[in-house]
């Protein structure tokens, strides 16, 4: 069965009178704007320093030491299949082989470090990873502390259609029958799709994608929406389906800590001959199949898994 991530929710409440609060500030600032003018310009000149220095040569620390001791260490979710997940007393899966392929063009060992999902920025900005490869979302909301590579996989949703179908777009969904998971975000995506084409039948009946393709298969559906895992493992497992087009752009992500240029830069040039090189081809037909429990999984220089008891390592729910 699939992975899922938790859906995290933060409320912030105050309990301060907003106007009063205001006011106090806005006489404090008043009183001492020319502290203010010097602050202002000290972060600015701080900023300025900091593009400056990480433009112009400066060391990497992270890089540097990493190739100090020829290891990448490298913070991984166990338990989201097909990314990461532990099987015969290693780990495997999609993000295993990537990073795996990754730190052989690299020329260095690789050391798997299972950290939690809600875990995994603290992680890598405390300094215990050098590197996060756990089905990572782009979230620019962590961008003080991470950098984020070239999107290495779209995990957005997906319009599947028969292979005789006429249907290359969702405009052309009118009048057809769309199947998606109730509840999923192809069933939030579908339910506007079908404000603007209120002659496409949405069936939101089952419960999981994979009822939904099989219904497809079947001929009961005319289409399904559906996430790029379910997807791809469905067309691997029905000749008779193909991917239509992509409907959103969910890119998952490796990432870096900040301070990492240069391990930026040598991961985004490996990642794109990776993909000249058609790797990710091979990748999704390795993960993304019915049977992907029997495949075989890249081989690395080296690869260690450090078994941690920490009480931060947990997967999602």
């Amino acid at each position: 069965m699939l992975g899922t991530r938790p859906l995290l929710l933060q409320q912030h409440r105050t309990g301060f009178d907003t106007r009063t609060t205001m006011r106090y500030y806005t006489g404090v600032h008043r009183k001492h704007r020319w502290i203010w003018d010097i602050v202002a310009v000290v972060v600015v000149l701080g900023y300025a320093w900091t593009v400056h220095y990480t433009t112009r040569g400066a060391a990497d620390p992270v890089w540097t030491e990493i190739q100090r001791r020829g290891v990448l260490r490298v913070g991984t979710d166990p338990g989201f299949r097909p990314f990461a997940e532990q099987r015969e007393g290693r780990l495997q899966g999609y993000d295993i082989d990537l990073v795996n392929e990754l730190g052989r063009r690299l020329g260095l060992e690789v050391e798997f470090v299972p950290v939690g999902y809600d875990a995994l920025y603290d992680a890598l900005s405390t300094g215990r990873v050098d590197l996060l490869a756990a089905a990572l979302p782009l979230a620019p909301e962590q961008g003080w502390r991470a950098r984020f590579t070239t999107p290495y996989l779209n995990a957005g949703q997906l319009l599947i259609v028969g292979t005789g179908a006429n249907i290359q777009d969702e405009s052309q969904l009118g009048g057809r029958r769309v199947g998606v998971a109730l509840g999923s975000e192809a069933d939030t995506l579908a339910r506007k799709l079908h404000r603007d084409l209120p002659s496409m039948t949405l069936q939101s009946t089952y419960e999981t994608a994979e009822q939904a393709l099989d219904a497809l298969a079947g001929g009961e559906l005319d289409a399904v929406i559906t996430d790029t895992v379910s997807a791809l493992t469905g067309v691997s497992e029905h000749p008779s389906l193909v991917i239509a087009r992509p409907l959103t752009f969910e890119p998952y992500v490796l990432a870096v800590p900040i301070a990492a240029y240069q391990l930026h830069q040598a991961t985004n040039r490996q990642l794109d001959e990776m993909q000249q090189d058609k790797v990710f081809e091979q990748l999704n037909a390795r993960w993304f199949r019915h049977d992907s429990s029997m495949v075989e999984p890249i081989q690395p220089i080296t690869a260690a898994l450090v078994l941690l008891d920490d009480p931060s390592h947990g997967g999602r729910e």
